[in-house]
């Protein structure tokens, strides 16, 4: 306790000096829940992505913060071939990696760099394919890259080929998913020579805005900002997460000027943010989904019947009174309406427990024992899931099915529930990458996602075979079609109950300025200031 104090003094202490006379200025963010690691390859969780990927590193196209419109970023510009398989990129010069006390650079950023972020993830014989214990490209895996990615080739020092077995509509978009971030090769060979690779998931070196200094798990984190960062150097001096996971608690550190942002502030919170002169509440439709996904591999949820009765037993108007309270909607769909080719026509499963039951007996399934794993941590699609998991154990509860609620650590409840034998069904959900249907539809539902983003490890050779087809075919309007289709097959399998798609809430003190919502459900501080 006495450490927490601490911690909490300097915080406060920080926040208090960054807005007088003192004229470094430092921003605290309290972030919903501690990052799995450093190395954004590796992980899928936008707590993860906050930490490392969106202001250490930096990809070779950005999407234009606040928007889904992609750009220039380490790579000035590309070319694409005639027939869609080659994407030729042409490299910034003069790009700094981050000098830290534990590595300083010797060399700039280039096509060796580029060379080596991509092959660890695509090269089986690559040193770095499994050089941390775990080590899944969960990403890079679920979205095909390997039956993608032919070659990854230096053509000269600022100049790298991307060769692909096939076309791929999404794959400038892809290239700014998080997945895609640039590492040092530099960095790696010497972790390499001193037989100490771990350090790339845990003392992370990029080219991004702001440069890691230290991190005390599940407390704090705390970052520099890199003053020759080539986009120039972000208006703040330091950045500080403070790593809180109760939004309750959140929400007092904002009140008192603790903190500076509070990402996910609880629904019954927002009447008194919107009333507070010291605070605002900018707002945004998420492009999100929040599901509870079925374990389809094992009995009885391996039955279309079982799962779809479950479904109608969901009385999703009052989880969405009790959990979103006004700021979120009904989902029928995996993804959500703000996005394109969403399947407007799809018939949600109805709210009817008798049919329900009359389902499960026709299934044959009686006395039926589950597990609902809920998550530990606040998202934009989930605003608290132990709250959603209890009314889901009442529902089900109504049609003779008992719950047991499960839950651990976030980085754990990650891990685990990727376990194709697990157990029951586990609550999770999604906020697009790069504003595509693919971003859905493949990275959480294909085949090659099972064992990875896939939690309902569900392998249908139809639907996968719409959205693999839907990768090829540039037509926007061809694509729409296939999408929608696709659609169709999840509905009527059932994999998942789609719960809801909510509204964005940042919470944050009103001398925060130049901060835009991200629609991608991100926060990036590379360009906020304090007044």
């Amino acid at each position: 306790m006495k450490c927490r104090k601490l911690m909490l003094g300097a915080l406060s202490g920080a926040l208090m000096l960054s807005g007088g006379a003192v004229q470094a200025k430092t921003l605290i963010f309290c972030s919903e829940g501690s990052p799995e690691g450093f190395d954004p390859a590796l992980y899928t969780s936008g707590t993860t992505f906050d930490a490392s990927s969106r202001h250490i590193y930096n990809k070779l196209v950005e999407f234009e913060r606040g928007t889904t419109k992609i750009g220039p970023a380490l790579a000035e510009s590309w070319s694409i071939s005639k027939d869609g398989k080659e994407y030729t990129f042409k490299l910034r010069k003069g790009v700094k990696f981050h000098t830290t006390a534990f590595f300083k650079p010797t060399r700039d950023f280039n096509a060796d760099d580029v060379v080596f972020s991509f092959t660890r993830q695509l090269k089986k014989d690559s040193p770095w394919h499994k050089y941390t214990a775990g080590t899944s490209w969960e990403y890079f895996n679920g979205m095909s890259m390997p039956k993608l990615l032919k070659d990854v080739s230096k053509v000269d020092d600022y100049t790298v080929k991307f060769t692909l077995t096939r076309p791929e509509a999404p794959m400038i978009a892809n290239l700014g998913m998080d997945f895609a971030s640039i590492m040092s090769k530099e960095y790696a060979d010497k972790l390499d020579k001193a037989g100490n690779k771990k350090d790339l998931n845990q003392k992370p070196i990029g080219t991004g805005p702001f440069k890691f200094q230290a991190y005390q798990k599940d407390a704090v984190i705390r970052y520099q900002a890199h003053e020759t960062y080539w986009a120039g150097k972000a208006p703040i001096d330091n950045l500080v997460f403070a790593i809180t996971t109760d939004a309750a608690v959140r929400h007092q550190r904002l009140k008192a000027g603790e903190c500076h942002f509070n990402p996910y502030p609880n629904p019954a919170d927002l009447a008194a943010i919107k009333k507070d002169p010291a605070l605002k509440l900018p707002q945004q439709e998420g492009l999100n989904v929040g599901y509870l996904a079925y374990n389809t591999t094992v009995a009885p949820f391996n039955n279309v019947k079982v799962r779809k009765a479950l479904n109608m037993a969901i009385n999703k108007q009052a989880i969405l009174d009790a959990v979103f309270q006004g700021a979120g909607k009904a989902a029928k769909n995996p993804i959500p309406p703000t996005i394109w080719s969403y399947n407007n026509a799809i018939k949600d499963d109805p709210y009817d427990p008798a049919a329900a039951k009359k389902l499960l007996a026709e299934a044959g399934v009686k006395d039926l024992s589950m597990e609902i794993w809920a998550m530990p941590v606040q998202r934009p699609y989930n605003p608290n899931a132990r709250r959603m998991a209890e009314l889901l154990q009442a529902d089900f509860g109504k049609i003779g099915v008992k719950v047991k609620i499960v839950s651990y650590e976030w980085g754990e409840y990650l891990k685990r529930s990727k376990a194709k034998d697990r157990k029951g069904a586990v609550l999770l959900g999604w906020t697009g990458d790069n504003g595509d249907p693919d971003n859905f539809l493949a990275v959480l539902l294909g085949c090659d996602a099972v064992g990875g983003a896939n939690r309902a490890q569900w392998c249908n050779k139809e639907f996968d075979g719409l959205i693999q087809k839907a990768k090829v075919v540039s037509d926007s309007a061809a694509r729409t079609k296939l999408y929608e289709q696709a659609q169709v097959v999840f509905k009527r399998e059932a994999p998942w109950a789609t719960i809801a798609h909510s509204v964005v809430f940042k919470a944050m003190r009103k001398e925060v300025t130049g901060y835009k919502i991200d629609p991608f459900g991100g926060h990036n501080f590379y360009g906020v200031d304090i007044k």
